[in-house]
């Protein structure tokens, strides 16, 4: 079997993810996993499929024919999990909004090594003030050289108004 990982994007009405997941089955693929989501009127998705070898250029033929259909498929090849010389923690994290946060956020996750597996936000009224408040939930890798603390300290320190909450999380 050989391994795709597609990223999905159209406009969002009903039926899309049938149309994709049809055109997989039509060629004997088996759909692993995915994350999809519907936003601003578009529907997006990563995910990942199994296939016969010889069904592969079949596969990916007709899934760039779903364009016709206002899917836009892009296929990459399926790479190797790297080995377990991280640990999973689940982040928490509440600021006041502004520009650039993000940035700030994923800058500071990359200068201590720490590979972003998963993350969403969004931004909100405050209950209170009706300010803009920032919220993101995500689920980091992070070296096994790197302490809870430290790296809560360090995400702290982008800004006074800043919670951060960290959790080691079991493996799935």
């Amino acid at each position: 079997m050989d391994h795709l990982v597609l990223t999905v994007i159209a406009p969002d009405k009903a039926g899309q993810v049938e149309r994709i997941a049809q055109c997989i089955a039509d060629h004997n693929g088996n759909w692993l996993e995915s994350r999809m989501s519907r936003m601003a009127g578009q529907f997006a998705g990563i995910l990942r499929v199994a296939v016969p070898a010889e069904n592969y250029a079949e596969l990916v033929e007709s899934l760039q024919k779903l364009g016709d259909h206002g899917i836009r498929v892009l296929i990459a090849e399926s790479g190797i999990e790297p080995s377990c010389t991280w640990k999973p923690i689940a982040m928490e994290l509440v600021g006041n909004d502004r520009p650039g946060i993000v940035r700030d956020i994923t800058r500071l996750l990359a200068e201590l090594g720490v590979n972003v597996e998963r993350l969403s936000t969004e931004v909100r009224p405050a209950p209170m003030s009706s300010e803009p408040l920032f919220q993101a939930d995500a689920l980091l890798a992070l070296p096994l050289t790197l302490s809870l603390d430290d790296l809560q300290a360090r995400l702290e320190s982008l800004a006074d108004d800043l919670m951060v909450e960290l959790k080691l999380r079991s493996e799935d």
